[in-house]
């Protein structure tokens, strides 16, 4: 444990860190779409004009941070069940994977924080709710199972998108495109989190903790099953990194194929 937190501290401060510059992202925007005050909520009336709105800004978001510096340090998991399937993979260490999550869970709930301090009654407003994300009109039931849904669609997309050569660079991209399409579709089912640190974030400074559960359990299974699905069509050997952009000059944590390929090539 000790070791890995001196080696790769860095690392798991990046993932606090860029969680919680997408929770800012989200009660921002969240506010700034959904205060009844807010001239921009005024013209677009909510619906789905809003939320499409909403899912190109996180979007935009995620692409900024899978593309940055620290997403490419860290690989831009921000996702606990996203590090536990890669752990499962075989793809990142028992500590780092534990380190990950805790970092990811403090990063959720300090940009949350954050937005508050900042944004005050904008982000606390009942309209706006601190970004929390809740089961919809369906129910609890139909909330976990599209939980399920699109938490195994993404990830399956994920693992097959960054393990192929010519597309590997792409697989933010494609995550973003997913996010965006989620909220504007499928946030009224289960308030689209595939997160459980991200819904944490918010639930905690807006004490909104319905449903919790889902949130813990259903982007895991969802995601777990698509990586048994990829490695049962793909083979294990198939996974080759846990990063979501690789290819770049930042050092790489995880147990990489990549490394591999290149000692092999230098031989």
């Amino acid at each position: 444990m000790g070791a890995a937190l001196k080696k790769h501290w860095p690392e798991y401060l990046i993932e606090a860190a860029c969680l919680g510059v997408f929770m800012i992202s989200a009660c921002s925007f969240a506010a700034l779409l959904g205060h009844p005050d807010s001239p921009i909520q005024m013209k677009l009336m909510g619906g789905i004009h809003q939320r499409t709105v909403m899912g190109v800004a996180m979007g935009l978001t995620l692409i900024g941070i899978v593309y940055s510096p620290w997403g490419k340090r860290s690989g831009a998991h921000m996702n606990p069940s996203r590090t536990l399937t890669f752990w499962r993979l075989g793809k990142v260490e028992s500590w780092d994977a534990f380190f990950y999550i805790v970092f990811q869970f403090l990063g959720g709930i300090g940009g949350v924080l954050v937005a508050r301090a900042a944004l005050g009654s904008w982000v606390s407003h009942p309209a706006v709710q601190y970004a929390a994300t809740i089961p919809g009109q369906f129910g609890v039931g139909i909330a976990f199972v599209a939980e399920v849904v699109i938490s195994f669609v993404l990830m399956i997309t994920v693992l097959t998108i960054m393990n192929i050569d010519s597309l590997n660079r792409y697989t933010g991209l494609f995550a973003a495109a997913l996010v965006a399409t989620y909220i504007t579709f499928e946030s009224p089912i289960s308030g689209m989190s595939m997160n459980p640190a991200r819904t944490v974030g918010s639930a905690f400074s807006a004490h909104i903790w319905t449903a919790l559960w889902i949130y813990f359990t259903a982007p895991l299974l969802g995601m777990l099953l698509a990586a048994e699905a990829y490695v049962r069509i793909r083979g294990a050997q198939a996974v080759i990194c846990a990063k979501f952009h690789h290819m770049n000059d930042q050092p790489c944590i995880f147990r990489c194929g990549y490394a591999a390929r290149n000692s092999q090539a230098a031989l």
